[in-house]
């Protein structure tokens, strides 16, 4: 094969193939941790169990770690709480949290080891 039909051969698959591309659809992006909504999801969902803040009112155990605790652990990367937070123990409810929610809440708690 000549490198001229070399060169159209690559850019027929090239061009067609590409062409396919704009018919797949496009990722929709995840916003941006809120930091906020991880508080506010932190108290309604975490607080009966956990110590997750310094303006709520009550702790029903101290048998948990905090999450100030839980922010300061060396150990607890972002990557760990992330997979925690999707598949939690049996312990704790089901909270079915979107991927934005954990996002969140893994925003809150990791902010809370400044």
């Amino acid at each position: 094969m000549t490198v001229l039909k070399k060169l159209l051969a690559g850019a027929v698959l090239l061009g067609s193939g590409g062409s396919a591309l704009w018919i797949l659809p496009m990722p929709v992006a995840q916003a941006a941790a809120d930091i906020d909504n991880g508080h506010r999801l932190a108290l309604q969902w975490c607080a009966s169990c956990h110590l997750v803040a310094n303006d709520q009112a009550t702790v029903s155990t101290t048998a948990v770690a905090s999450f100030f605790e839980i922010a300061r652990n060396p150990d607890m990367t972002d990557a760990k709480l992330t997979t925690f937070l999707a598949d939690p123990h049996p312990m704790m409810p089901d909270m079915a949290l979107s991927n934005q929610e954990i996002s969140d809440l893994t925003a809150y708690i990791t902010s809370l080891a400044r």
